[in-house]
């Protein structure tokens, strides 16, 4: 029996990589998540790996297409994904019971040294000797994320890791962001660093702060109070490239040959706020040291995060080391278990914590079942 208490299955899955569903990245590694004991999910992505993944979705007839860095989406609708994963259920002979309530859950003695879950709920009591989490996160409150999974788990006496929202956009405020709201819609590739991580990706300046996904990676490393760091052009160095650019054209303006290279607005912007407006020839060394900082090392400090609101996953969860890497299964409780992002392990923005729901799930079925 699965229950739910959304009205729709899969809703979240149905959203997800702009509705084409990025259900795995080929480049999945450890490397790939975060979690206070980063050795946890080697054990169940070893077992069910991106290629047994692949195979899946191949053997249900789902096109597919590689993106950038190993992602793997749905040629068509993340609908498909859904429809695929409600047909294994029916061959299975899984029972969907959608807007169900669950009101309690307990574990009861039935015979010496036998127990089973009961769970109460708006559709009435069910028994299980198994019972699965798999709640996901506090992420998108809209789609109907809740606490569910860690209320339960802390009912069961196990520790939760604090939770956080993750790849989510930052939130800039004061005059910082009145200074860059002008240049919303402006994307460019760039390398963002915080806290000794950085990531090769897009960035987006918004309404609001700074999004795109260099801005949701590092998001997950980024605590109150840290700076973010930008390269906006990370496959140039700056000043060789003026000082090539100063014998050729000299008498050229800086905003005139920057624009060459980054959006027209965003040097406009720079030029006006940070960077010398003269000729190239009028620059000195100390203009020279102005430019590569703020070209090369731009940092800001974010207000904040917009939240859960628009966050793609949550951070933390329960705790790994009241589980079982193998199994799942909680290692007090026998017979409950707790899979994919209700657990604190999170991975980078691409396909990867679509893996670690497909691995943790896979690890947990074979332990209650004995086969796929």
């Amino acid at each position: 029996l699965l229950v739910d208490h959304a009205s729709k299955a899969g809703e979240k899955i149905r959203i997800s990589g702009g509705g084409r569903c990025n259900f795995t990245n080929l480049y999945t590694c450890p490397d790939d998540f975060l979690s206070q004991n980063p050795h946890f999910c080697k054990s169940a992505l070893s077992r069910f790996t991106p290629y047994d993944t692949l195979a899946m979705f191949e053997a249900h007839g789902i096109a597919w297409h590689e993106r950038e860095h190993g992602q793997l989406f749905c040629d068509e609708s993340a609908k498909l994904v859904v429809e695929m994963l409600l047909q294994h259920n029916e061959q299975a002979g899984v029972r969907i019971q959608m807007q169900c309530r669950i009101d309690a859950v307990e574990k009861v003695e039935v015979a010496e040294k036998e127990s089973q879950f009961q769970i109460q709920s708006n559709h009435g009591i069910f028994t299980s000797t198994s019972l699965v989490v798999a709640t996901g996160g506090l992420s998108i409150p809209k789609m109907g994320a809740t606490g569910f999974g860690y209320q339960l788990a802390r009912q069961f006496g196990l520790d939760i890791v604090q939770t956080e929202a993750g790849l989510v956009p930052f939130r800039l405020t004061g005059q910082e962001h009145e200074a860059l709201k002008a240049l919303a819609g402006i994307a460019l590739p760039v390398v963002a660093s915080c806290a000794g991580h950085s990531f090769r990706e897009a960035m987006l300046f918004t309404h609001r702060g700074l999004s795109g996904p260099a801005m949701l990676q590092i998001s997950s490393y980024w605590q109150a109070g840290d700076e973010v760091r930008i390269d906006l052009l990370p496959d140039l160095n700056i000043k060789d490239w003026l000082v090539e650019q100063c014998a050729l054209r000299g008498k050229q303006a800086l905003r005139t040959v920057l624009a060459e290279i980054l959006p027209k607005r965003l040097v406009l912007h720079w030029c006006e706020s940070y960077l010398p407006d003269k000729s190239l020839h009028a620059l000195s060394e100390a203009d020279m040291d102005t430019i590569v900082q703020h070209i090369h090392h731009w940092s800001f400090k974010p207000a904040g995060t917009e939240g859960y609101r628009t966050a793609e996953v949550t951070l933390g969860g329960v705790d790994t080391a009241c589980l079982s890497s193998k199994t799942m299964q909680a290692r007090d409780v026998q017979g409950l278990y707790f899979i994919g992002e209700v657990v604190d392990v999170t991975g980078h923005l691409g396909g990867f914590n679509f893996q670690w729901a497909w691995s943790s799930a896979y690890a947990a079925g074979m332990a209650i079942g004995g086969g796929p």
